[in-house]
């Protein structure tokens, strides 16, 4: 399996299982993680999920040997967004990297080891918090490859980070480590090095501890009316035009072995 599942003392634990890759999410995977957090929701007997990646990886972004090989094109046609959709959380429909057009009404927190970039930083910014390993880094990678945000980035990193920082990102591409990340607000937590999950299901569990209606009604009315943030996606998702134009040359460039770990030379 891509993604596994696990629920212990109401808290399930999702894990991207695909360390080979760096845990980048291809078509199948993303299909587990949008089912794994629908079920999530569905699940009576448990009140926060942690998001996390196997091996020290957190998540590389979308698997571009798969976007680069046109292997993902159906994938593409199948996430995009419907005409009539309106509302993310009555109306749940996957994004390319799989969770990211739901609105749930429980929380979620991101577990994040080694490099959580490019649509890997998207999955961590869906989530509503965020424990980093003092050595993990994340960033907006897929600039190098004219590969573009198109699952939520552009809407909720300015909201979580403030504009400028946001621009700074987003135009930059640049990698953050932990303490910066935690600086700008992107990380609420930090922990040493291979402890980010711990951490994280420790959080969580505290979480479970609180009375959970009002926890999630405070939790709701604290984000984006419905309504705004299925604007702010469709909007987004004109850009996946643009890997079209320029974005399978660069994840074809990826797959052949250019900027790997974050190399922004020869891109």
């Amino acid at each position: 399996m891509s993604v596994t599942s696990q629920t212990v003392d109401a808290v399930t634990t999702i894990t991207i299982n695909r360390p080979d890759a760096r845990n980048a999410v291809d078509p199948e995977a993303a299909r587990q993680l949008f089912k794994a957090f629908q079920s999530f929701e569905a699940d009576s007997a448990s009140s926060v999920a942690v998001l996390t990646g196997a091996d020290g990886y957190f998540c590389a972004g979308f698997d571009l040997k798969a976007a680069g090989a046109g292997t993902a094109d159906g994938w593409f046609q199948e996430v995009a967004i419907p005409d009539d959709w309106t509302d993310p959380i009555t109306q749940p429909i996957p994004g390319p990297m799989g969770p990211s057009r739901l609105m749930l009404s429980k929380p979620v927190i991101a577990a994040i080891e080694g490099h959580a970039v490019a649509g890997g930083m998207e999955l961590a910014a869906w989530c509503d918090m965020r424990v980093m390993a003092e050595t993990a880094v994340t960033g907006v990678f897929c600039r190098r490859w004219g590969v573009p945000l198109i699952d939520g980035g552009t809407v909720r990193l300015p909201r979580i980070l403030g504009q400028g920082r946001a621009n700074d990102l987003i135009l930059t591409g640049r990698p953050v480590d932990a303490s910066e990340a935690q600086q700008m607000g992107f990380a609420d937590r930090i922990s040493v090095e291979g402890q980010a999950l711990a951490m994280a299901q420790s959080l969580a569990r505290d979480l479970t501890r609180f009375p959970q209606a009002c926890m999630r009604a405070d939790h709701l009315s604290a984000r984006p009316a419905p309504s705004d943030l299925a604007a702010g996606l469709r909007r987004e998702w004109v850009s996946a035009s643009a890997f079209v134009k320029e974005g399978r040359e660069g994840a074809a460039r990826f797959a052949a072995g250019k900027g790997r770990s974050g190399d922004f030379s020869e891109i």
